[in-house]
């Protein structure tokens, strides 16, 4: 690895711990292809190299979302009773979503999880968007809904190497009417458990896998691509998760679809 490599990835874990702490996703749409990119041009195939950059940005995840969750915990601004619902339902998909994603065809996923991310813009920019301006009303509570919900957005989590918070914001402000400050924190703490069982699955699945980084468990790596992304992504969420309470919400809201726009085009290969 080149010295370029290491600030590149330094670069990066920082982009990705603020957009976890500011937006309440887990920041693997930033981690994800420069990761992928590093390690493939560390002569790692192409199908591994990709795997490494999933299983790596989850292991990243985990300790960005967990300091992001005490910043928004001081604030009061974690619903516990749906986190602790979301987080062990989504752990489970996410280690399913693990197991698939060394076995389905990447660009299939990508071009699936692009669309869906960019419908969800569209139905919170165009549709429900101006109803959703009282930051005063009380989180709805449906387990049911929470707990069905949980599982599929683990799974994505675990085939993408994202957080899932792209899926679990939305869900949480369109369907139990969450004030988008309750939703970004529920949705920090959510992702620590997701993020959790896909680390379990890339490490299971990949154990004794051929052409992997040095220090890796399975195709999560721990040096030197772990460790860049998380020294950097983990202060960040600090401030990240500060100026989402300093920001008004509806203009939270705004850069919560401006950041599922880009997510969704880059996921169709259109960056």
């Amino acid at each position: 690895m080149t010295p370029a490599h290491v600030l590149i990835l330094l670069g990066v874990g920082g982009g990705a711990g603020f957009a976890s702490g500011l937006l309440g996703v887990g920041g693997g749409v930033i981690m994800v292809p420069v990761s992928y990119w590093v390690v493939l041009s560390m002569g790692i195939a192409d199908h591994t190299a990709l795997l490494i950059a999933f299983g790596t940005s989850l292991l990243v995840i985990l300790p960005t979302a967990m300091s992001g969750t005490w910043r928004h915990n001081k604030k009061d601004a974690v619903h516990w009773k749906t986190a602790l619902i979301l987080g062990p339902c989504a752990l489970l998909g996410a280690l399913i979503g693990a197991a698939l994603a060394a076995r389905l065809p990447v660009g299939v996923l990508k071009t699936g999880f692009g669309a869906l991310i960019l419908a969800v813009a569209l139905w919170m920019g165009l549709g429900l968007l101006p109803r959703l301006t009282k930051e005063e009303q009380e989180p709805r509570e449906h387990r049911l809904l929470v707990a069905a919900c949980g599982i599929p957005i683990g799974m994505v989590t675990g085939l993408t190497g994202l957080g899932g918070g792209v899926l679990i914001v939305p869900m949480l402000v369109l369907a139990l009417r969450f004030p988008m400050h309750i939703a970004i924190g529920t949705s920090v703490a959510s992702i620590m458990f997701a993020g959790l069982g896909g680390i379990a699955g890339y490490i299971v699945n990949g154990l004794g896998g051929p052409g992997l980084l040095p220090y890796s468990l399975g195709y999560v790596n721990l040096l030197p691509v772990g460790l860049c992304l998380v020294v950097a992504s983990i202060p960040m969420a600090q401030l990240g998760a500060s100026a989402a309470h300093a920001l008004p919400a509806k203009r939270l809201r705004y850069i919560l679809i401006a950041f599922l726009v880009y997510t969704g085009l880059r996921m169709l290969g259109l960056f």
